[in-house]
């Protein structure tokens, strides 16, 4: 699982690499994702179906910022391949929060990187 995780995070980092990005600490950034990621695996849960978890998320008013709703395409690819058992087991949003701080310098590099 870690190792697909960790594919997905920095796949999203791409579709998250906007100026505002550099405006919001790590913690936040990393909060607001982990957010995104806990929407995403609590419509899993609650049925929402695959091309309706956008607009089932969107209707929640998330408290995120808007551009972090990019990501949740992917989320829902990456989610939704999931047994069921293993999303009831365990907290998504708290794994990407840890991933996402812990892989924080790489992400800015590719970011950079991105961007040249």
């Amino acid at each position: 699982m870690t190792a697909r995780f960790t594919l997905v995070l920095a796949l999203l980092t791409a579709s998250l690499a906007a100026p505002a990005m550099a405006e919001e600490s790590k913690e936040e950034s990393c909060a607001y994702e982990a957010q995104v990621m806990s929407a995403v695996q609590q419509a899993r849960l609650d049925n929402v179906a695959r091309d309706k978890v956008a607009g089932h998320i969107a209707a929640s008013s998330p408290a995120w910022p808007e551009r972090y709703n990019a990501a949740i395409p992917g989320l829902v690819d990456y989610v939704y391949q999931l047994k069921r058992r293993d999303l009831r087991q365990n907290d998504f949003g708290a794994i990407w929060n840890q991933q996402c701080v812990d892989m924080w310098d790489q992400r800015q590099e590719m970011i950079k990187n991105l961007k040249n």
